[in-house]
């Protein structure tokens, strides 16, 4: 059996300028970053009036080492769509080279559902993430030599929240001392590094929706306070214009394809479960503009990427999504139900029908917290039986929600037909009545209690001292209307990762929270949380090499 890497080298790439016709974009718009990549202008979302396209949205169960298939059911999605005769444009998150080289290995899809050149898109791709961690560290950097060379903001060096950034999992740089060495060579002080994905300067990225909005957010990031409390944003240091010539080039959204050459828009990628998960808003309205159906997918279950893409994604941008495809696999499920990886491709009804629960409540959020047509879409396995695929489908049809078996992996755009055509009937024939979980005038407290009860399930929410106090502070600063970023284990609907499937009579545990207010959300920080991830023990980095002819091997 061929690997992921294998199968994308042994298709032959159409050249980026005719995925560009197909997409509708015309060469005055397109950058080209060699034959297979381009950077569309930003132009081209004032210049073309054609009428947005169906947005659907595609999200998933509580995610589970036996793989749920996210983005691959949505590249397989989009080239379904393509090959009904539907016009259609995929957006997705770029992977940040921490995982690639971590436990996950690529992140471009799987099997014959793959965006391409994967290679590149894993790797440096156009060097956008480069772009935001050089504008992070420049802020970082600014900050500093303005305590150095006299702190006319009168700056607490105890009071500092903004920290440098690298686009890699390194555990080492979680806590770090700098400014060591005398007094020219800084100011001592406890410091920290977030990977590049986590920064605000990320969540700003994809949440700006012009260069003249990017540089209003990056001017109202708080990275410090001062000795009485005061707030001291980028603008106040003089950093803006020079962040944002860093990120211009960046901003524009990256064209690639399919392995069918369906047209892809690959831009921005904030971690779900630290960050809100989306791709770049910018991304998701050309492929709006430019497709009749636009595909998009937010990062791991539906309780995380699918909450913040709607509560806040659609809320900031005014987007409304038309349909919305959960995937799950049986495998996955039958774990959530206590099976050990093991023992996954042995029948086990009883396993499945205590798994199935997370998959409901998943679906029940959708269609009646948000109030949006869904449809489950079940990854099959070789090993999965009928009568496994007859419980699920017996299951959700009780919610009124039908289920579509998905064969993508194996089979590219053909295995996704059946699901292309549930979508496109869900888009027609089923109008939603997309509802937030809050409304914007809820105080923090109150929106992440709502968060907690209507979408995880929770029966409430311990606040410790600590968080009590910058709610309060946060709220005295008039951050008390922004929406709510919940950074919790992707591995449960609690904020324990043990507890699997659907639990219930649990509370979540909020220990700090804290203002993204470029990004203009509140992060609330659950659990054992970090903003930096480290390698595990036989990383992906040991597997990956290159040839002698400059192919590279053993990257997923």
């Amino acid at each position: 059996m061929m690997t992921d890497i294998e199968i994308a080298q042994s298709v032959r790439l159409k050249h980026v300028t005719e995925i560009a016709k197909v997409a509708g974009i015309e060469d005055k718009y397109l950058e080209q970053y060699g034959n297979y990549k381009a950077k569309i202008d930003l132009s081209l979302l004032k210049e073309n009036a054609r009428k947005d396209g169906k947005l659907v949205l595609v999200t998933a169960i509580t995610p589970t080492p036996a793989g749920e298939g996210k983005t691959t059911t949505t590249i397989g999605l989009a080239d379904g769509l393509k090959r009904i005769g539907k016009n259609v444009m995929v957006a997705l998150r770029e992977p940040s080279l921490g995982p690639v080289f971590g436990v996950k290995g690529g992140a471009a899809g799987g099997g014959w559902a793959q965006v391409v050149p994967m290679e590149d898109i894993n790797l440096h791709f156009t060097g956008d993430f480069h772009a935001i961690g050089a504008a992070n560290n420049l802020l970082a950097a600014m900050l500093d030599n303005h305590i150095y060379q006299g702190n006319a903001l009168n700056i607490d060096p105890r009071r500092i929240t903004w920290k440098r950034c690298v686009d890699m999992n390194d555990r080492q740089l979680r806590f770090v001392t700098d400014g060591l060495g005398g007094r020219v060579n800084g100011v001592p002080r406890e410091d920290g590094y977030d990977i590049t994905v986590a920064s605000e300067i990320m969540a700003v990225f994809c949440l700006a929706s012009s260069i003249t909005d990017l540089k209003e957010r990056l001017s109202r990031i708080v990275v410090a306070y001062t000795y009485d409390e005061k707030p001291v944003t980028a603008g106040q240091l003089g950093a803006v214009g020079a962040m944002t010539a860093l990120l211009k080039d960046a901003l524009k959204p990256n064209l690639v394809q399919t392995l069918e050459g369906t047209p892809a828009l690959v831009h921005g990628g904030p971690f779900a479960n630290i960050a809100h998960g989306c791709n770049s808003v910018i991304a998701t309205r050309m492929a709006m503009r430019l497709g009749d159906y636009a595909v998009t997918e937010a990062g791991f279950g539906a309780d995380l990427g699918a909450e913040k893409f709607l509560d806040i994604k659609c809320r900031m941008a005014g987007l409304t999504p038309s349909a919305v495809v959960i995937v799950a696999t049986i495998r996955a499920l039958k774990m959530h139900g206590g099976v050990p990886k093991t023992e996954l491709g042995t029948e086990n009804l009883e396993a499945l029908e205590k798994g199935l629960p997370n998959l409901l409540r998943h679906v029940s959020n959708i269609k009646n917290v948000y109030r949006l047509p869904a449809v489950v879409a079940v990854n099959r396995f070789p090993t999965d039986t009928d009568a496994e695929v007859e419980l699920i489908i017996r299951k959700c049809r009780e919610l009124g929600v039908n289920v579509v078996l998905s064969t993508v992996w194996a089979e590219g755009g053909k295995g996704g037909e059946e699901l292309a055509r549930e979508v496109v009937r869900l888009c027609e024939e089923e109008k939603g009545d997309f509802t937030y979980s809050y409304e914007s005038d809820l105080s923090i407290e109150e929106k992440i209690e709502a968060i907690v009860k209507k979408v995880y399930g929770g029966d409430g929410v311990t606040f410790l001292p600590q968080a009590k106090k910058q709610i309060a502070q946060l709220t005295a600063l008039g951050y008390g209307s922004c929406p709510v970023c919940m950074a919790k284990t992707q591995y449960s609907f609690s904020d324990d990762p043990a507890k699997l499937g659907a639990p219930e009579g649990f509370t979540v545990t909020v220990r700090n929270v804290k203002i993204s207010a470029g990004a203009g959300f509140v992060v609330a920080l659950t659990g054992d949380i970090m903003t930096m991830p480290g390698l595990p023990k036989s990383p992906a980095a040991e597997r990956i090499d290159v040839s002698e002819d400059g192919v590279i091997s053993g990257l997923f």
